[in-house]
């Protein structure tokens, strides 16, 4: 078995208010620490078989210019997601079964692009619009019964299982893999940066904050009773854990390296991108209303975060 990232932006950030702040509230956490940040997503291919986990932003998805007040960028485009992919020696014809960890289209934006594959899904996730008319979904009820410390599991081939994870979104899952006596643990947004999975704490961004605590609370039990590379879709620390097959210890925290960033002036396309889920805001689509003209309550039709969280494009 062999796990590789399939990474597509770089050099983003999240602040730790962001990252921490789902619990005690943003206010008690310092918005000028801002972690790095990234997008990435994992391939397992078994030998017999080609399984991604999660399929980046939809192709042609602006980038974001942040500001001093941006609270979370998700980076600068690397390249498409399929051209990673495409780099890492896969085509899309190869891959046989997709493994969805939730809607958000930074995890689900090329599930259409996938021929051959089987899309497995939580099935309280499948009505999202983010996975509207796409074909070949498999509804993932996780009738294997529990997985160590995880009640529900479905076994998805020889040493890879799918595990409900609630709290991020309503159907939100992990992957976890088993390799050589290593388990990885491949999700996409139980944690933003590691620092949270240390600290024990929640981000801003979840549809059920009891099923949040209790996902976490599952998670770091696995962590600490057995050897786990954690490997996240919004940092580098994933996909350096993964190259490092680094085993997560929660009693001897790495160090914190905080992310260099350059706020340089970008011309504005008159665009906002959601830094959560992708969905991009045209003034052209909604009869020329400007973002900042919208109401301060407004909310984004796909992951119903404020404005916020949203940056120029």
């Amino acid at each position: 078995m062999e796990i590789k990232a399939v990474k597509f932006r770089k050099e983003g950030f999240y602040t730790q208010p962001f990252v921490m702040g789902g619990e005690e509230g943003a206010d008690k956490f310092d918005k000028n620490i801002r972690y790095r940040g990234s997008l990435q997503n994992y391939i397992i291919d078994t030998g017999d078989e080609v399984i991604l986990v999660d399929t980046g932003l939809p192709a042609g998805t602006p980038e974001e210019a942040p500001d001093e007040n941006s609270v979370a960028y998700t980076g600068k485009d690397i390249c498409s997601y399929m051209e990673a992919l495409k780099n890492l020696g896969y085509s899309p014809e190869q891959v046989t079964k997709i493994l969805l960890t939730h809607k958000h289209a930074d995890h689900s934006g090329e599930l259409k692009s996938f021929p051959n594959a089987k899309i497995y899904v939580n099935e309280d996730e499948i009505e999202a619009a983010e996975l509207k008319d796409i074909e070949n979904i498999v509804p993932v009820k996780f009738t294997d019964g529990s997985y160590h410390n995880f009640p529900e599991s479905q076994k998805i081939a020889e040493g890879v299982y799918f595990i409900k994870a609630k709290g991020h979104t309503l159907g939100n899952s992990i992957v976890i893999a088993e390799n050589e006596g290593l388990f990885y643990m491949l999700h996409g947004d139980i944690t933003y940066v590691d620092e949270a999975l240390y600290e024990n704490k929640l981000s801003l961004v979840f549809e059920d904050i009891s099923a949040a605590r209790e996902t976490l609370d599952r998670v770091r039990e696995f962590v600490k009773n057995n050897p786990t590379v954690y490997c996240g879709t919004h940092t580098p620390q994933g996909y350096e854990n993964l190259e490092g097959k680094k085993v997560m210890d929660l009693n001897d925290p790495v160090p914190t390296i905080l992310a260099e960033v350059d706020f340089s002036t970008q011309e504005s396309s008159g665009k906002y991108v959601c830094s959560i889920c992708g969905y991009v805001y045209d003034p052209a689509e909604h009869d020329g209303v400007a973002f900042e003209d919208l109401p301060d309550d407004w909310k984004c039709p796909r992951c119903k975060q404020g404005k916020d969280k949203f940056n120029k494009a």
